[in-house]
């Protein structure tokens, strides 16, 4: 992947708006993992390409500093060997004088050209200085985003858990309902029921037994007493024919 695509990528995925894209996805969970990824990857491959790209402003930087201490340095020479031939000539020694200065000259030739590189490298210094400093703002941008989307998805997959939690209690709350015919507590209550009803009727069959064999009784002290009259009178009968 080149470094002009990656800076692409930190762009558009620093702008990513994460709240629409979830809205518009058919599995939120599973996109917001699939863009964890992308953008840990992509955080990957911009940082490797932006210290690159340091590395580079860090190398135009120090050939920029060599180039003004090479100026300096060959305007100090120049300077040294333009005071060398003027001493050279008050003292008549002119030939002396003039290869002094012509060593003069060659120094500022080399401070000039010194000069003339590290202007060159003065607006490029700036150009890259730029890029990096926005290369950096668009790799923070792209780990805040990233934190949003780590606790964005740790948030769903929390209400997700939860949702699934509560769909098991109202399943099981749903096995148990007591007003369920068709429930096991409402069959066993049945049983419980008829149960009770066959002993109500057991009940009622002997007592009615029992009710019987008393009328019965009561029956059987009537008789007796009517006999009982009956020997009265017979009894009575014959104490009148005596007299």
């Amino acid at each position: 992947m080149t470094k002009q695509s990656i800076f692409g990528r930190v762009a558009q995925l620093a702008k990513a708006n994460i709240n629409a894209l979830l809205d518009s996805a058919e599995d939120p969970k599973l996109m917001l993992d699939q863009m964890v990824r992308d953008y840990t990857n992509s955080i990957a491959d911009a940082e490797s390409a932006i210290a690159e790209t340091i590395g580079n402003l860090r190398l135009l930087e120090d050939d920029h500093r060599e180039d003004v201490e090479a100026a300096a340095e060959w305007g100090g020479k120049a300077l040294a060997a333009s005071r060398k031939a003027d001493e050279l000539r008050s003292a008549g020694a002119t030939a002396d004088a003039d290869r002094f200065d012509n060593l003069a000259k060659v120094a500022l030739g080399r401070q000039l050209q010194s000069e003339k590189e590290a202007k060159i490298a003065e607006p490029q210094i700036a150009s890259q200085s730029a890029v990096v400093s926005q290369l950096k703002n668009g790799l923070n941008a792209m780990k805040e985003k990233l934190n949003q989307l780590a606790s964005k998805r740790n948030e769903l997959i929390a209400r997700s858990k939860t949702a699934e939690a509560q769909t098991k209690v109202m399943d099981a709350v749903k096995s148990i309902d007591i007003m369920d015919p068709t429930s096991e507590v409402s069959r066993f209550e049945d049983k419980i029921r008829r149960e009770e009803a066959r002993v109500r009727g057991a009940s009622e069959l002997a007592a009615s037994s029992l009710d019987a064999q008393f009328e019965s009784l009561e029956d059987l002290g009537e008789l007796t007493e009517v006999d009982a009259r009956l020997a009265t009178l017979k009894a009575g009968g014959a104490s009148e024919i005596e007299k």
